[in-house]
C-alpha cells in the first residue's frame, strides 16, 4: 500500500476551498497524473456522489469512479474509487486559516488482484505522483481569488460500466 499526504494552503475561505476540491471531478484542473474528470451526478457533491477521473496506469489509461462516502459540509469529504487493479482512498480536510484556509490531504493506493505482489514497488512512484499533485494543488489554490464559483453539472451524464480499462495510475 502506498500513502501520501500533504497540508496546503489556499488564499480562499474554507467554506469556498472546500467547494472547489469536493467536486473531486476538479482534480483534472490541479492533478498533472488526472487526464480527465466528471461529475456524473447532477448538483453539489453529497455523500453517494460520483466523479469518473482518467489516469494514465501501466501504460494505457485507467478510469476511476470516485464515489463520496463521507461527507461533512465545508470540513471533509471522503472518496473511494475501485477497479480490477487498484482501490484508492482520498481524504480531504479544509479548515479556516487567517488568510485563507489549510487543505489536509490524504492518499492511499493499493495494488489489488495478481498486481497486489507489486505492492511494495508501487510506493515510490506513488510518492512522485502525489508530490507533483500537491504541487498542483498549491499552485491552483495559490491562484484562485475569493469568490470563484465551483462548477456543477446541469445534467448527469450514464455511468460507465466501471469496468477498468487498460491505464496508468493516480489515486
Amino acid at each position: 500500500m502506498a500513502r501520501y499526504h500533504a497540508t496546503v494552503e489556499s488564499r480562499s475561505p474554507a467554506a469556498e476551498t472546500f467547494a472547489y476540491l469536493a467536486t473531486f471531478s476538479n482534480a483534472a484542473e490541479w492533478d498533472p497524473g488526472v487526464l480527465a474528470g466528471e461529475q456524473l451526478d447532477a448538483g453539489p457533491p453529497r455523500p453517494g456522489s460520483r466523479f469518473r477521473l482518467t489516469v494514465p496506469f501501466l501504460g494505457a489509461r485507467m478510469s476511476l469512479t470516485y464515489e463520496v462516502i463521507r461527507f461533512v459540509p465545508d470540513r471533509e469529504v471522503l472518496l473511494r474509487a475501485a477497479s480490477a487493479l487498484l482501490r484508492s482512498t482520498d481524504r480531504i480536510v479544509v479548515t479556516g486559516a487567517e488568510h485563507g484556509s489549510t487543505v489536509s490531504y490524504d492518499a492511499e493506493v493499493r495494488l489489488r488482484g495478481p498486481l497486489k505482489l507489486l505492492d511494495p514497488l508501487l510506493r515510490p512512484g506513488f510518492r512522485v505522483v502525489a508530490e507533483r499533485a500537491a504541487a498542483g494543488l498549491a499552485r491552483a489554490l495559490s491562484r484562485r481569488p475569493p469568490g470563484r464559483s465551483t462548477r456543477t453539472p446541469a445534467a448527469a451524464p450514464a455511468p460507465s460500466d466501471g469496468a477498468a480499462q487498460p491505464a496508468e495510475g493516480k489515486p
